[in-house]
């Protein structure tokens, strides 16, 4: 599988990002936290990123977060390939106060993968 996020990846639709508070599933490993639901008939697994503006006033800081979390999400996005061919909308979102670390980042998404792929089967 390509380590590449192409657009077709991305998770831009409001009714699924909707579904995904409501009846999704989440997991937590700090900073991060993941909403996910299996989807029919999808094509590919999708993800977004958030980051709330109430924790980083400037849009720079929100980005440069988000930034870091698409990169370890798709370093890392095999993990979830295990699980059968199912497909996931996912949303990532961090709960931290301060600017982290990549690696610390990369640490969690990996682990939170591990457990979505554990989970559906």
């Amino acid at each position: 599988m390509s380590q590449t996020f192409p657009k077709h990846e991305k998770l831009k639709s409001r009714k699924t990002i909707e579904r995904l508070f409501t009846e999704g599933k989440s997991f937590k490993k700090f900073p991060v936290k993941v909403f996910f639901i299996e989807v029919e008939n999808a094509e590919y697994t999708q993800a977004a990123f958030a980051v709330p503006k109430r924790n980083f006033k400037l849009a720079v800081q929100r980005n440069h977060i988000k930034r870091k979390l698409r990169e370890a999400y798709r370093l890392n996005k095999e993990q979830l390939i295990i699980n059968n061919g199912k497909k996931f909308a996912l949303l990532f979102l961090y709960l931290g106060k301060e600017n982290p670390d990549y690696s610390f980042l990369e640490q969690s998404v990996v682990s939170l993968l591990k457990k979505i792929s554990y989970e559906s089967n």
